[in-house]
């Protein structure tokens, strides 16, 4: 991976895909989805989260609230955790109001620990730490779409990252980073990954990570904020 431009092996085994039912509705606002009509009611999605996200979309769906708290402390459920945050990741990049409630670890919870986390859909609750609400409240005040994405080009992929508050940007061109990136955007076992992605992915926080397994940070860009070029 190339250093920023501005201030794996391949494997068929994945972190499998749950079934998970899901409330949801037509419209962002809280109170247009009180209104006769709005809802969609409970919604049983399969698959990966992207392919999740996109049968939501294509029901409607604006508004989202994931049944259970996405919780980074219990490794035992590390499957489901990837499953349910990768669906997080994929609502928010198409600018879907995602209702969800998180349990950060110690680790994840200081100060700049939750900062990986950033670029997805506020949380409606932080639980766990003891800063819960003062990182709730700065997650939304600082919080846009396209925070931290990736996108496909003609044999490479580029990420561009304002997570930590400047632009680091990326090009991967290198063929094993690729098809890691590959494996990590449904979540894949840590082992499953070259050495050497592994570790420019870990420097990088590009990568969340789980007892065996690990995913893709980023979100593919599928809204922009603005025109694409400013981005």
């Amino acid at each position: 991976m190339r250093a920023p431009e501005d201030p794996a092996r391949k494997t068929d085994v994945a972190s499998p895909a749950f079934p998970l039912t899901v409330k949801a509705w037509l419209d962002h606002d809280p109170t247009a989805c009180t209104m006769t009509g709005m809802s969609l009611g409970e919604i049983e999605v399969t698959g990966t989260g992207t392919e999740a996200a996109e049968q939501l979309w294509g029901l409607g769906a604006r508004r989202v609230r994931l049944p259970n708290v996405i919780d980074f402390t219990d490794s035992a459920e590390a499957a489901r955790t990837v499953h349910a945050i990768c669906l997080v990741r994929d609502l928010t990049s198409l600018a879907v109001h995602t209702d969800w409630q998180v349990r950060l670890t110690t680790e994840t919870g200081t100060d700049d620990g939750w900062l990986p986390f950033s670029h997805l859909h506020p949380p409606r609750a932080v639980l766990g730490v003891p800063h819960g609400e003062e990182i709730l409240h700065r997650w939304r005040e600082e919080h846009y779409i396209c925070k931290c994405l990736w996108r496909q080009g003609p044999g490479f992929v580029q990420i561009r990252d304002r997570r930590w508050g400047e632009l680091r940007r990326f090009t991967v061109d290198e063929a094993d980073y690729q098809r890691a990136i590959a494996l990590l955007t449904t979540g894949a076992p840590v082992s499953s990954i070259t050495a050497s992605a592994l570790a420019d992915f870990r420097e990088e926080k590009l990568i969340g990570e789980i007892g065996e397994l690990a995913w893709w940070q980023p979100y593919r860009v599928r809204r922009w904020m603005e025109e694409s070029i400013m981005i």
